[in-house]
């Protein structure tokens, strides 16, 4: 109880948040990355602002896969958590806009039809925005949100893992993975996915199922890289 009311302070919250951020900065540091593919920076110039998609849980490492001068943006939930994620976002040069999505009808109350025309407007403004495709408490399953914004927006959706080697993996509903430093990292981005303005049920469902696949795909090979059972190219 005592630590549940400490965690609402927010100077507890700031603190342990800059903690954090400074915690992944090491990680980031002492675990050499491997890009696939190795250009995928001179790719996704083309296309920016992009939308990053990512797995709930795997995303802790995501605001270092960003070059200074790419401005980003990021979907965090309005819950007590989302707080702390947030302070951390921000402390790593991160903007955040705050909301979350949902598949029924508590979009509205969890701030969804703000954050998704927040969203919208930061695209617009330039600014790349990541956020995580899961369905709210159901881990690798992808809504569809993020389809809808890609189909509203007109940018591509960009799918990324990041992974190291050293990791404590935790047994909760999205699995989320602890990153450790003094490891090897590695960030795999598929090729983007990319949704008409016109695209019917049909097509905004394969355009959903596209993004599940690519995330799992670029999951498993990150994790494949990281554990020694396929080389890579390293970051330059």
């Amino acid at each position: 109880m005592f630590w549940k009311r400490l965690s609402r302070q927010r100077w507890a919250q700031v603190s342990i948040g800059v903690v954090a951020a400074e915690y992944l900065r090491l990680v980031a540091k002492t675990n050499p990355f491997v890009l696939e593919p190795a250009d995928i920076y001179d790719r996704i110039t083309p296309d920016l602002p992009i939308i990053l998609a990512m797995w709930h849980g795997q995303h802790f490492l995501l605001p270092f896969a960003k070059k200074p001068e790419h401005r980003a943006k990021v979907l965090i939930s309005r819950h007590r958590d989302g707080e702390l994620n947030a302070i951390v976002a921000e402390r790593l040069g991160v903007g955040t806009i705050r909301g979350s999505g949902d598949n029924g009808r508590e979009f509205a109350r969890k701030g969804g039809v703000a954050a998704f025309k927040s969203m919208m407007d930061a695209l617009d403004e330039g600014y790349n925005v990541a956020l995580t495709a899961d369905v709210p408490k159901v881990a690798r399953k992808a809504g569809l949100g993020i389809v809808k914004l890609a189909q509203f927006s007109g940018r591509p959706i960009y799918p990324i893992a990041c992974a190291t080697s050293r990791r404590i993996e935790l047994d909760n509903w999205d699995r989320t993975a602890i990153n450790l430093p003094f490891g090897r990292g590695a960030a795999v981005i598929p090729d983007p996915i990319r949704v008409p303005a016109d695209a019917d049920d049909a097509a905004l469902e394969a355009a959903r199922l596209a993004v599940e696949n690519a995330l799992d795909e670029a999951t498993r090979r990150a994790y494949e890289i990281v554990d020694g059972r396929r080389g890579g190219s390293s970051r330059g």
